[in-house]
């Protein structure tokens, strides 16, 4: 071959890279509230999620996403990239009232990609604290925020703990949400905002749906066009399932204004979800373990994939690669960075692993080989991943067994709990057992040892867990015109 030709031949497979670094990609964040294992039709032909199933598909989906286990210490890791054990945020989530926030003592995600030139905007549920303005998103790094600062609230009249409203745009309580559902509010921000977007600058948008927490509400329209399948006795599979469905119109809205605008060739696009589904509300980890709060499977492996036709080098496979939700600072800010120095701007004691190179070329092995489920010291469990092994200590939380949805005719519910609690530790080969079916301790001393010293080290960094109780302070009813609000810490 001439050298003119391998030149040629070589830029042919140097394109896309140059192309990446020619311009920093947009960022677009969907964040799924609840959103089980079994509640999305990738996984399950039964719920109607057309764009997502698409989007998956023609995408990266993502098989071993790992989160935490509930709300607020899973956004925690997303924003700053540490382990909630590495923050005092392990235990359960934010309640109303409680004097308890995201850390500020280093910048979080936001904050880095807006001294790096992003326009930066924030849609939905933040659950990071909010007893003070500095903890809340338009001074976290966020030029606009539109949505609700606390944990849940209806859909329609946006009133949540103590029936005290909770909506704002950005730092101003927006009284016109009143009567129009969140899901649809959410969406329609977004495409205004990517509508108004300067196209000269890079975008990242943080779209955090309330979708699909409780309260289990939706239009009947969507339960009656794509749930009647659902056994009508399951009424809160119903609704969930038209929850399900709004969601997925909505994101279909969003990606179709970015394809308007010729912004999605050059957009990385992240889905997934904060925590496993609550099968006590309608959700479903099936064929998983467990259910959201616990530290099985189905409460902390999230439905995930990456989108970005314009930019990943390999689309439409599953990535087996172990990702846990702090891996994406790190991998964000690289992606923006595109070999700039600015990446540099990321704190050094951060617990992620950026994943930006194996996803961008489709490659394996991934970068990870270990991570930290949880140290809870007040429930005192405990979980590490280790390669496929998994060491759980003490009991990893009810609801523990396999539930299926209703609309699954083929498969069997079944309700492990056990009132005489579990052993001490429990150790799992998820790659033969990744349903946490079978014990495998006894069999395999040499990893159980090594595992359990392991966990020793780790737990040796923990930081004791924040858990303050409510502030009478707070009372919206007394103090901010029935209104949470900032301003009592």
């Amino acid at each position: 071959m001439s050298s003119r030709c391998f030149l040629s031949v070589l830029l042919l497979f140097l394109l896309p890279t140059l192309g990446v670094l020619s311009s920093p990609p947009n960022i677009v964040v969907i964040l799924a509230d609840d959103l089980g294992w079994a509640d999305v039709g990738w996984n399950n032909p039964g719920i109607h999620t057309p764009t997502l199933d698409r989007m998956a598909r023609e995408g990266v989906i993502l098989n071993q996403s790992y989160v935490q286990s509930t709300c607020s210490p899973s956004r925690a890791a997303f924003m700053s990239g540490r382990y909630p054990y590495h923050m005092g945020m392990q235990h359960r989530v934010i309640m109303a009232g409680w004097k308890q926030y995201l850390p500020d003592d280093q910048p979080i995600l936001p904050e880095v990609l807006h001294k790096m030139g992003y326009a930066t905007h924030a849609i939905g549920k933040w659950h990071l604290g909010y007893c003070a303005w500095r903890y809340t998103p338009t001074y976290r790094g966020f030029q606009s925020f539109y949505g609700f600062y606390e944990a849940l609230e209806d859909y329609y009249n946006h009133t949540g703990h103590q029936d005290a409203y909770d909506f704002r745009d950005n730092d101003q309580v927006d009284r016109t949400a009143i009567g129009h559902y969140s899901t649809h509010l959410f969406a329609n921000r977004a495409t205004r905002i990517i509508n108004e977007h300067d196209v000269t600058q890079p975008l990242f948008l943080y779209l955090s749906f309330q979708a699909v927490h409780g309260p289990l509400q939706v239009p009947q329209w969507y339960v009656d066009t794509y749930c009647s399948h659902v056994p009508a006795s399951d009424s809160k599979r119903r609704l969930k399932c038209g929850m399900i469905a709004a969601m997925d119109e909505a994101v279909a809205n969003v990606t179709d204004v970015l394809h308007q605008r010729g912004l999605l060739n050059n957009t990385f696009l992240l889905f997934f979800s904060d925590n496993g589904g609550p099968v006590n509300m309608g959700g479903s980890n099936w064929p998983l373990r467990g259910s959201k709060t616990t530290l099985w499977e189905g409460g902390t492996r999230s439905p995930s994939f990456v989108s970005a036709p314009g930019l990943l080098h390999r689309t439409g496979y599953t990535y087996q690669e172990m990702i846990h939700v702090s891996d994406w600072f790190p991998t964000l800010v690289e992606a923006a960075a595109d070999g700039n120095d600015t990446a540099r701007d990321i704190p050094t004691n951060i617990d992620g692993v950026s994943q930006w190179r194996n996803l961008l070329a489709g490659s394996s092995p991934g970068p990870r080989t270990e991570f930290v489920y949880n140290f809870d010291d007040l429930f005192n469990n405990s979980a590490i991943r280790q390669g496929p092994y998994k060491l759980v200590h003490h009991h990893p939380g009810n609801p523990d067994g396999w539930f299926a949805p209703s609309e699954m005719k083929d498969a069997t519910t079944v309700n492990l709990t056990s009132p005489t609690g579990h052993p001490e530790y429990m150790l799992f080969n998820l790659l033969q057992d990744p349903l946490e079916k079978t014990d495998v301790k006894d069999v395999e001393q040499e990893v159980f040892q090594r595992l359990k010293a392991r966990m020793a080290q780790y737990r040796q960094s923990m930081v004791p867990a924040v858990f303050p109780g409510y502030t009478e302070a707070s009372t919206p009813s007394k103090y901010f015109n029935n209104v949470w609000s900032p301003g009592w810490c």
